[in-house]
């Protein structure tokens, strides 16, 4: 489980970007055209076997060239994270959420013009067990009824998956609320059934999306055309991609877009800040060609609530959210543009976010202290945090503003610690620790069930936080049938948690950087370029 959030969280430092969804605008534009796409080597496409992919940059090729039972629609956030039925006609559940029987439709065709059907899924998610793949994505699939046989090799199908014609039945062990957010991730693309199982991936394959990949050359390149055979409703314009895997460092491709020699790229926010290119002053922000947004990683101080001065210490963990000057931690960090101070635990994207503005951005020293009078323990606290130079920055920061309500804090500076999973990660005397929380799933659910679903986490949560009250709640909100509903009730449990609970201090949401060359059109970001439904301009 530590790969499923390091991996991404790593790549959330020092890019400061996810995939998936976030505002955007469209421009009209042409059919047809080849876009121009580099990735730089730092932040390579690893693999295009949605088995084994497991990066943004993977992430945002596949979700081109990918059909999956539901999928985003090609919107902007929050609209654009919602799960809709993309090769799904339609799906049910059974009471007890165990049970998903999906009914697909007619017309959903590979690349190569083999029609879709329900064992294109069964065997998608049997390859991700198979054991001589070694999938990240078994994380999503392990509580299906017999997957733990694949896994162990004493099968070579779930008993769980059944697949008939047109209709697939997926049941798992426990409940499963989550699972339309789930099956938007590529793990879940339809796959020939024939594919074979390979621990190194395979390249260029039939794929059912709007596009699909004909030449793959590892670290490289990828070319990418369209599926004529496509029969969903995206709205494909382009002829396809051409993407060169030798872009160069990160400051070299965000010059070489801006220079107009590369359409589109991965960025990193921290490449543009450091590129010597005045972007915001050129182009303006979120304007025309450059956009600064809000995305999915939450910069947060972890509480431990196991031991030590915060155990059993809601007031105190209250005060220290109180005490906090978010503005101020986001200026520290050096990038002041590529984070939006906050206290929520959902940031702006994902639905079932609600400003409450439960701690004031600034702080409320007097409220803090008045807090924090009779329950510190002593008033000393060991504060982990990476070695990244922001992050540094900003636990100094911490440091003197806690110093204020005579909170006593050591720094300790760690290498290597997986920044995601302080519980796991850190051993000894620990107190509080700078996480990323970056789930790889846009949903409220999965932002606030590892703050408190220790039965769904192997027994642990993010914090080891537990409160029956807030998991009741959530659990609630998890049965919900309406989307709306849903949401609703997930904004009011995020609110409880940080009012009442207070796990953690959330200090931050990374922004997402955007660059585009002026040929492009129909920008809709997510927050990288929805390249489903890129054009050219006119």
């Amino acid at each position: 489980m530590g790969r499923r959030y390091l991996v991404v969280a790593l790549l959330a430092v020092l890019v400061g970007s996810t995939v998936l969804a976030q505002a955007g605008s469209t421009t009209r534009g042409q059919r047809g055209g080849i876009l121009s796409i580099a990735f730089s080597p730092a932040f390579p496409v690893m693999y295009v076997d949605p088995a084994l992919s497991f990066s943004p940059t993977d992430w945002s090729l596949l979700d081109a060239t990918c059909a999956r039972l539901y999928s985003y629609p090609d919107k902007a956030a929050p609209r654009g994270y919602r799960p809709q039925p993309e090769v799904a006609a339609s799906s049910s559940v059974s009471k007890d959420l165990k049970t998903y029987t999906f009914r697909l439709r007619r017309g959903f065709r590979f690349s190569n013009g083999d029609p879709v059907r329900a064992s294109a899924f069964a065997h998608a998610i049997n390859r991700v067990l198979d054991p001589v793949v070694q999938s990240p994505g078994v994380t999503f699939m392990r509580d299906i009824v017999g997957a733990d046989d694949v896994l162990a090799g004493r099968r070579d199908t779930a008993r769980g998956v059944v697949a008939r014609g047109n209709t697939l039945v997926v049941t798992f062990t426990r409940p499963a609320p989550d699972v339309l957010a789930r099956a938007t991730l590529p793990f879940f693309c339809a796959v020939p059934p024939w594919l074979p199982a390979s621990a190194e991936g395979v390249g260029a394959f039939p794929s059912a999306g709007p596009y699909a990949v004909q030449e793959y050359r590892a670290g490289e390149g990828v070319v990418i055309r369209r599926n004529r055979f496509y029969g969903g409703e995206r709205k494909p314009r382009l002829d396809g991609f051409d993407v060169n895997l030798q872009g160069g460092n990160p400051v070299e491709l965000v010059r070489s877009i801006d220079r107009g020699e590369v359409d589109w790229g991965y960025m990193a926010a921290g490449a543009v800040m450091t590129s010597g290119l005045d972007l915001p002053a050129k182009y303006g922000v979120n304007k025309t060609l450059f956009w600064m947004q809000p995305g999915l990683t939450v910069r947060m101080l972890a509480f431990n609530t196991s031991r030590g001065i915060f155990r059993n210490n809601p007031k105190l963990r209250q005060a220290v959210n109180l005490a906090l000057n978010r503005r101020a931690l986001v200026a520290a960090s050096g990038y002041g543009i590529a984070s939006t101070a906050t206290d929520q635990h959902l940031p702006p994207s994902v639905p079932g976010f609600r400003n409450a503005g439960v701690y004031p951005l600034e702080g409320d020293l007097d409220r803090a202290r008045a807090l924090a009078r009779g329950h510190l323990r002593g008033g000393k606290a060991v504060l982990h945090v990476h070695t990244f130079p922001p992050m540094i920055a900003q636990a100094q920061l911490v440091e003197a503003q806690l110093a204020k309500i005579d909170l006593d804090i050591e720094v300790k500076i760690d290498k290597g610690r997986e920044l995601s999973r302080p519980a796991a990660a850190l051993e000894g005397e620990w107190d509080l620790a700078y996480v990323l929380w970056l789930p790889n799933i846009p949903d409220p659910h999965h932002y606030l069930s590892q703050l408190l679903e220790a039965h769904r986490h192997g027994g642990e949560t993010l914090t080891r936080a537990r409160t029956a009250l807030a998991e009741a709640a959530l659990a609630r909100a998890d049965r919900l049938p309406q989307a709306r509903e849903r949401n609703l009730a997930y904004a009011r449990v995020d609110v409880m948690i940080a009012r009442d609970l207070a796990p953690v201090a959330v200090l931050s949401v990374l922004n997402e950087a955007t660059l585009v060359s002026e040929r492009v059109g129909c920008r809709v970001l997510r927050p990288a370029l929805d390249l489903a439904v890129a054009c050219l301009r006119d």
